[in-house]
């Protein structure tokens, strides 16, 4: 196994550290603080390439592997997370769906404006009542003609206000489970469509999620992503991939508590030396070291195998389920080691904290990723 990085790919990290450092870290506690969505940042992302890197350049994509993605969204997520679930969205889920299951004309309409940065995608597959369960599912879309009119509320909705375009899952037949689920194109300009507030979140504040209302909202046929009946199982597919997305995420936060850890760990002395001569500190950095790059390789071996067309969903389980508590941990120790400091929003490390716990959560628990991995290995995979 290769674990060197090619030039193309050591010079993506490099813009995408610079861009993270020079362009979001300034003002990074701030945006938090309001709950600001980093509009003129995502505006830079889409110019770089970073919010169609997979989509080929026949898309007005980037062209690039997802070996790339990730060393572009470490670098995002460890400055700030919200700026990196963002982009995570908008191309493992929005644009990945798009390319795999659109048609042409779908492509050409949509995806090219997604991929480029000119229009920003959402993802909206749970509903208030689903949780876990995401195909215990109610909004419904009834066809009439060349139309839909589809009615229903749809939750936790990332990108839910900013967004141009939603990829929205909901029924289309009912009292046959995920079986009667479809996927629909859904433009922020139809009528009798709408959105809630914006949710007063713990973390990631700086990324908007909210609720969606479908009152005989009306969409075109040609607007359906794939066959009727076979959305669920789209879904499922391009969350394992979306998982990769937020296991990275996961790696950035960690990477960052641990760099924090070990700068402040040789700057602040007690007792007449630096904090980092204390074995419990260094007990502390070893073990979160440790942590971060066996969590690194999880996802390199996840993305490697989605390079190579070949089945990764347990792999991106695993790389997630294990990213996100060590981004969880890690975070916890770094408050910890600052102390008193931690513990106040000036350091900015008590974010770091906040923003890792929504990795256990969302696009699957950490719960729900075990499952996965369970059924993976008892059917012999």
């Amino acid at each position: 196994m290769d674990f060197n990085l090619t030039e193309e790919q050591l010079l993506i990290q490099k813009t995408a550290r610079e861009f993270a450092n020079d362009q979001l870290r300034p003002g990074v506690i701030e945006r938090d603080e309001k709950a600001e969505f980093p509009a003129e940042q995502v505006k830079m992302m889409g110019e770089l390439g970073f919010m169609g890197m997979m989509i080929p350049e026949a898309y007005s994509g980037a062209g690039l592997d997802t070996i790339s993605y990730c060393l572009a969204m470490e670098e995002i997520a460890k400055v700030d997370a919200s700026a990196a679930v963002i982009m995570s969205v908008n191309n493992s889920l929005v644009c990945q769906l798009l390319y795999q299951f659109g048609s042409e004309n779908q492509k050409q309409k949509y995806l090219t404006k997604l991929a480029s940065g000119q229009l920003l995608g959402a993802f909206s597959l749970s509903e208030p009542q689903s949780g876990s369960d995401a195909s215990n599912m109610r909004t419904f879309a009834k066809q009439d003609g060349d139309h839909y009119v589809i009615n229903g509320t749809k939750n936790w909705v990332t990108n839910g206000i900013s967004s141009d375009v939603v990829l929205l899952m909901c029924l289309t037949e009912k009292g046959i489970g995920h079986k009667g689920i479809s996927i629909f194109i859904v433009e922020k300009g139809f009528e009798e469509f709408s959105t809630g507030k914006k949710e007063n979140k713990l973390g990631i504040r700086g990324s908007d999620t909210c609720e969606l209302y479908f009152e005989d909202c009306k969409v075109p046929v040609e607007n359906r992503l794939g066959d009727e009946g076979g959305g669920f199982k789209i879904a499922l597919g391009t969350l394992d991939g979306g998982r990769i997305g937020v296991a990275t995420q996961a790696l950035g936060i960690a990477a960052e508590s641990l760099a924090r850890s070990v700068e402040y760990a040789n700057e602040r002395k007690q007792f007449g030396t630096a904090i980092g001569n204390f074995g419990s500190i260094q007990t502390k950095l070893a073990q979160m070291a440790i942590h971060v790059d066996a969590a690194r390789l999880l996802i390199y071996r996840a993305a490697r195998l989605k390079d190579e067309d070949k089945p990764f969903a347990k792999e991106a389980a695993m790389a997630k389920n294990f990213a996100s508590k060590v981004a969880m941990d890690a975070s916890t120790q770094c408050v910890q080691i600052f102390g008193g400091y931690g513990y106040i929003r000036e350091t900015g490390v008590e974010r770091l904290m906040r923003d890792a716990k929504i990795t256990q959560i969302y696009e699957g628990t950490s719960e729900i990723q075990e499952l996965v991995i369970a059924r993976a290995l008892l059917a012999g995979k």
